[in-house]
C-alpha cells in the first residue's frame, strides 16, 4: 500500500540518518542541557485533550504513539515495529516492540492502547480531537453516547499485538496515527491516580523524555527516559520547554543565551535580526493556515454570506504576508495549506482578481447587505491570542475594513489558551484570529474543522448537511486520485458559504543557537528534542 510505502520508506531515511551521525559513545560526565522557547503557557500535556502547538511540541518528546513523527515531518515506527493491513482495508493488525516500557519500566502494551483509544473517544472525556478515531468500529457512536467504549471496534489478542477493525476504509487512517491524540497512556497508572496523573513523580511516560517538573508559567522540566527503547540514540539529558507570552521576551533571552531555540520570533523584530544574527535565523515553511473564523452561530453572520465575503474580499493578504508577517508566510485563498501531496486546493474565483478589482466587489456586496453609505453602520468584534504577530495582523485586518468599506472594529485580546476556548465554546461575537497547524499531511485535517459534526473543534460553528455529505462520500471512496479530487469540491463548497477566511501560509521564523546542532523544520511544525544535540 502507497502509505506503508510511505512509512518504511521515512523509516528507512532516519536509520540512514542516524546512521550517519555514528555510534553512540560513552556518555559525556556533563549533563547535556536544551533550553527551548516554546511560546504561551500549555493549558494540559494530557495527549488526549491538547489541541495546541505549544502542548504538542512537549507531549511529543513525552510520548510515543503506533507512530510518530520524524525529523521531515512524515510518519515513522514509534511503538509498532510492523503492521499488516487486510485486502479490503478494514482490518489494520499492529505487533508492538518487545522492548517498548514506560519510563517506570513497564511494558508497554496492547491494552494501553485500547484503554487510551477507548478513552479518547468516551463522551467523558470530552476530547476535542475524538474523531480522529471515528473511521474505527463505533467511535463516532461513542463519542455521541449511543453505545459505550468498550464496542470500539480494538482487540488485544496477546500484549504484544493490536487489532484494529474500522467501519469502512479510511485512506488517510495510518499517517493520521502520527498524531499525540492517538498516543497511549499507561492504564494501570491512570486509573490508580485519577486525575493526579500527570504530576511529576507519577506520570508514566513512553517517549525519549520523562516529566522532572511543571512549573506553572514558567517551564517544563523533561529528563531523558532512560527505558526508551531508542535512549542509546538521545543525545540531550534535560530539557526546558520555557513559557512566554511574549516573542519580545523569548528574543532577549535568546540574546542573553538563556533560550537556546525560539519556535516564533517577534516579526517586528525580522529585518534586525537577518542583519545581526544572520546565521540563527531560519524561516521554515509549515502546513499552516492563518485564518478568521466567523461565529456562524450568531447574527449577522450566520444568515448573511454576501457580508461575510465582503469582508473576506477586502483583506489585502499580499499586503499581509510582505509587509505585516514578514516571516516567510505567503498569501492563501484556500483553507487547505499547501503541503498534502496530490491535492490541487480549489482557489475562490476572485482570487485572481487585483485587490482593487476585489475591493469593488467588497464594496458592492457590502451595500447589498445593507451596511454601508446608505445602509446600516456595520461594528466588528475582532478576537485575537496576545501575542505580537496576532497583534499586528488584526490591526492590519481592522485597518483595511476602516479604509475600504467603512468598518469600527473592537479588538479584543485574550492569553492564547483562553482564546481557544473562548472559540470553542463559540461565545465571541464576531471574528477569531486563529491558525490552524496541521495534524497529518492529508486535506482532510483542515476540512474537518469545518465539519458539522466535529463539534468544538469546528470554531466557527459552521453546519451544512451538505457539505459534511460532500466530505462523508470522499472519505468512502478507496482510490486516491478521485477521493482528492472530491474533497477539493467539498473545499469549494464550503468556501463559498465563507464561514471562515484564509488569510495566509504559516512559516515558523525560528532562532537556533550555534550550539544546538540537527534543528531542522518540518510542515508539521515538530522538532522532536530526541533528534537533536547540543555541544
Amino acid at each position: 500500500m502507497g502509505v506503508r510505502n510511505l512509512l518504511v520508506g521515512a523509516a528507512a531515511a532516519l536509520a540512514l540518518g542516524l546512521a550517519s551521525v555514528g555510534a553512540a559513545g560513552p556518555a559525556a560526565l556533563a549533563e547535556t542541557v536544551l533550553n527551548r522557547g516554546n511560546g504561551p503557557a500549555p493549558a494540559t500535556i494530557d495527549p488526549h485533550l491538547a489541541t495546541a502547538a505549544v502542548e504538542s511540541r512537549i507531549i511529543y518528546d513525552l510520548f510515543e504513539g503506533l507512530f510518530t513523527v520524524g525529523p521531515e515531518g512524515l510518519p515513522v515506527p514509534g511503538v509498532a515495529e510492523r503492521y499488516e493491513v487486510s485486502p479490503d482495508g478494514i482490518t489494520y493488525t499492529f505487533h508492538l516492540r518487545a522492548n517498548a516500557k514506560w519510563s517506570d519500566g513497564k511494558p508497554v502494551t496492547s491494552e494501553d492502547f485500547a484503554f487510551s483509544w477507548r478513552r479518547l473517544v468516551d463522551p467523558k472525556t470530552a476530547a476535542e480531537y475524538a474523531y480522529f478515531l471515528w473511521p474505527v468500529k463505533n467511535g463516532e457512536k461513542i463519542s455521541r453516547g449511543q453505545v459505550p467504549p468498550s464496542e470500539l471496534g480494538v482487540a488485544t489478542p496477546d500484549p504484544r499485538t493490536f487489532v484494529v477493525t474500522l467501519e469502512k476504509p479510511a485512506a488517510y487512517f495510518l499517517v493520521a496515527l502520527q498524531h499525540r491524540s492517538t498516543y497511549p497512556l499507561q492504564k494501570a497508572q491512570v486509573e490508580r491516580d485519577g486525575t493526579a496523573y500527570l504530576q511529576p513523580g507519577k506520570l508514566a511516560s513512553n517517549g525519549a523524555y520523562r516529566l522532572e517538573a511543571f512549573t506553572p508559567q514558567t517551564s517544563v522540566k523533561l529528563v531523558r527516559n532512560e527505558q526508551f527503547h531508542g535512549a542509546k540514540d538521545v543525545k540531550i539529558d534535560t530539557v526546558y520547554h520555557h513559557m512566554s507570552d511574549s516573542q519580545d521576551t523569548e528574543l532577549r533571552r535568546f540574546r542573553a543565551g538563556e533560550l537556546d531555540t525560539v519556535v516564533l520570533a517577534p516579526s517586528t523584530q525580522v529585518d534586525w535580526l537577518k542583519e545581526n544574527l544572520p546565521k540563527s535565523i531560519a524561516f521554515h515553511p509549515v502546513m499552516q493556515t492563518w485564518y478568521l473564523a466567523f461565529n456562524m452561530t450568531k447574527e449577522p453572520w450566520a444568515s448573511n454570506p454576501k457580508l461575510r465575503k465582503a469582508l473576506a474580499l477586502a483583506i489585502d493578504r499580499e499586503a499581509l504576508a510582505d509587509k505585516v508577517a514578514k516571516g516567510g508566510e505567503l498569501p492563501l485563498y484556500t483553507f487547505t495549506a499547501p503541503g498534502p501531496k496530490g491535492y490541487t486546493a480549489p482557489l475562490p474565483d476572485w482570487a485572481n482578481l487585483a485587490q482593487a478589482e476585489r475591493d469593488k466587489q467588497a464594496q458592492a456586496l457590502l451595500k447589498e447587505a445593507g451596511y454601508g453609505p446608505g445602509g446600516k453602520p456595520l461594528r466588528v468584534d475582532l478576537l485575537y491570542s496576545t501575542q505580537e504577530s496576532r497583534r499586528r495582523v488584526a490591526i492590519a485586518v481592522a485597518t483595511m475594513w476602516k479604509q475600504k468599506l467603512g468598518v469600527e472594529t473592537v479588538l479584543e485580546n485574550q492569553e492564547q489558551k483562553v482564546q481557544l476556548n473562548t472559540s470553542r465554546e463559540k461565545n465571541y461575537p464576531g471574528l477569531s484570529l486563529l491558525t490552524w497547524l496541521g495534524d497529518y499531511p492529508d486535506p482532510l485535517t483542515f476540512l474537518m474543522q469545518t465539519y458539522g459534526r466535529t463539534g468544538k473543534g469546528n470554531f466557527s460553528g459552521f453546519k451544512d448537511p451538505q457539505y459534511d455529505r460532500m466530505v462523508d462520500e470522499a472519505e468512502s471512496i478507496t482510490d486516491p486520485a478521485i477521493r482528492l479530487s472530491k474533497l477539493a469540491q467539498a473545499e469549494a463548497y464550503m468556501l463559498a458559504q465563507q464561514p471562515v477566511v484564509p488569510l495566509m501560509v504559516g512559516s515558523f521564523t525560528t532562532l537556533v543557537g550555534p550550539r544546538v546542532k540537527g534543528y531542522k523544520g518540518n510542515p508539521m511544525g515538530v522538532v522532536q528534542t530526541r533528534f537533536l544535540s547540543v555541544e
